[in-house]
């Protein structure tokens, strides 16, 4: 075997290293650049819905519109008109400023017969049941202000329990599964829901404006993390071959 034979190898492994260096640059570059492209969406969704819950509230009449043409009427402020079905109410199970309890849906009839379900807010675990809030349990017409929530397509994760509908406790918002459960027609319900805002309810209870807006924003120190690798994978190499060339005139 002559010299050329032993030196070969040693040429291509630069080359393929180099090849394989590149590509992993390449990869973490665009990890980078892709969070950097989410860190901008994320903002702009949070100034969004900000800008929403902010702005003066609309007919239902405007969100049922907008829903019907495939709008996204997410966290959008909303006024309805009504009488609570307050023996139809449905049980979500919540935690509220570190307190466990339930949200309470009640189901609104509207002046033209259909029913809209409203978050009216929190109670304590104690006062799941209306005889223990009867103060509460509004019976004249009622105007409530709110953020139009979107129907859930179906349940978010494997890991959130079945809604337990004999025991009036619901683990995610079906709305279907909500009103067939106390005998309301499907095509009757509006195929959203209204969560109250924070309007003191008398005695206290429910107690409104209980959404909850929490949109993760750590894009920035992805893209960091992302970035920052790339950079140390760069001075690792440029080290390697410096040593490398060092060490050459010695052999």
């Amino acid at each position: 075997m002559t010299d050329i034979d032993h030196a070969a190898p040693r040429r291509r492994l630069p080359v393929f290293t180099g090849i394989l260096v590149l590509i992993a640059l390449a990869i973490l570059i665009s990890l980078g650049t892709w969070q950097v492209e989410r860190l901008h969406w994320k903002e702009g969704l949070i100034a969004d819905i900000a800008a929403r819950q902010a702005a003066s509230p609309v007919p239902l009449a405007d969100i049922e519109a907008m829903a019907a043409a495939g709008g996204d009427i997410e966290y959008r402020k909303v006024t309805a008109t009504g009488r609570y079905i307050n023996n139809k109410e449905r049980h979500f199970f919540a935690t509220w400023r570190g307190q466990t309890g339930y949200y309470i849906y009640t189901p609104l009839e509207l002046a033209d017969g259909r029913i809209l379900f409203v978050n009216r807010g929190f109670v304590p675990y104690d006062n799941k049941e209306p005889e223990m809030r009867m103060q509460g349990q509004l019976t004249d017409q009622q105007t409530v202000t709110g953020l139009a929530r979107e129907k859930l397509p179906g349940k978010p994760s494997w890991v959130v329990p079945d809604n337990d509908v004999a025991k009036n406790i619901f683990y995610w918002k079906d709305l279907d599964v909500m009103a067939e459960s106390v005998g309301l027609e499907k095509a009757s319900v509006i195929p959203f829901f209204v969560d109250a805002d924070s309007t003191p309810n008398p005695a206290g209870l429910p107690i409104g404006g209980v959404t909850q807006v929490d949109l993760p924003n750590d894009h920035l120190q992805y893209a960091f993390t992302w970035y920052g690798l790339a950079a140390v994978l760069v001075v690792v190499v440029a080290i390697s071959w410096f040593r490398k060339g060092a060490k050459t005139p010695q052999q």
